[in-house]
């Protein structure tokens, strides 16, 4: 087992399945210990037992990612089991996609929640154990690098047909990261982003599959996903273990001068 994460503690939403999953296993693979947030209690419970097989440490947190205490409920969860926070992923989210003249405002306003509203919240209540800590250690004399990545979305750097709430949230998502990213720059936190392609999980599967989250249902129509897999210079959609690879690497020591930026992950596209 590598230990590139050694010590090291993350809490990473929407890690029951799909990239966050991925994520998860690859960090306690490299010795990190994760709080294993999901909405699904008997997905958590699945991710962290693998983690325990593999060796690991991970302890699970269920709760509704927009519910207004739940920064401040998971940090102090984190906190009370592993004592520090070292790395934060912003992963959790969903699609409710619709054309601009049909799309209500609920619609509209539930893309913002769970994509910008919530990360807002998440990392102003993990300031006291990122920002403060750094302070503090630099005050001593101390360089650790903590690290903060916000998963975005190609959508919100080009927009989509069809996703004006999630891509405008996904758009200020990179603002964000751009933001906090210069704030704690000077305590050692790198805040980075990365903007996904076509990533293998229920939000990109064929429509028809009738998957469903939070009761919308998710994916894409195969007709419009083998367009737009045809235009993708690697003519392939990414593995899920591809796009926590990406996070991983903005969340190791690999990356510590790399602040500020959006990775693209989308085979060429």
């Amino acid at each position: 087992m590598s230990s590139l994460l050694e010590n090291q503690v993350a809490i990473i939403t929407g890690s029951g399945r799909g990239i966050g999953r991925e994520v998860a296993l690859l960090f306690a693979e490299h010795g990190g210990r994760v709080v294993v947030s999901d909405k699904d209690e008997a997905a958590a419970s699945e991710v962290v037992n693998a983690i325990h097989k593999l060796g690991g440490q991970a302890t699970p947190y269920c709760g509704d990612v927009t519910a207004r205490d739940f920064g401040e409920n998971i940090v102090e969860k984190c906190i009370g089991e592993f004592g520090r926070l070292d790395i934060l992923v912003n992963n959790a989210g969903y699609t409710s996609d619709s054309l601009v003249h049909k799309m209500t405002d609920e619609q509209f306003q539930a893309m913002l929640d769970i994509h910008l509203i919530t990360p807002f919240r998440l990392i102003r209540a993990a300031a006291p154990y990122m920002r403060d800590a750094g302070k503090k250690e630099l005050e001593q004399g101390i360089v650790h690098h903590r690290k903060i990545v916000n998963v975005s979305s190609g959508a919100g750097v080009n927009g989509n047909v069809g996703q004006a709430n999630y891509a405008s949230a996904k758009a200020g998502v990179i603002g964000l990261t751009k933001t906090i990213g210069k704030e704690w720059a000077p305590y050692n936190i790198n805040t980075n982003a990365v903007a996904y392609g076509v990533i293998d999980t229920r939000l990109t599967r064929p429509k028809e599959n009738g998957e469903m989250v939070d009761g919308v249902a998710v994916g894409i129509p195969s007709k419009v996903r083998d367009m737009f897999i045809q235009k993708i210079p690697q003519r392939r959609v990414g593995s899920a273990r591809e796009a926590a690879e990406a996070i991983f690497y903005l969340a190791s020591p690999l990356s510590n001068y790399v602040n500020c930026q959006v990775l693209e992950v989308n085979g060429g596209l």
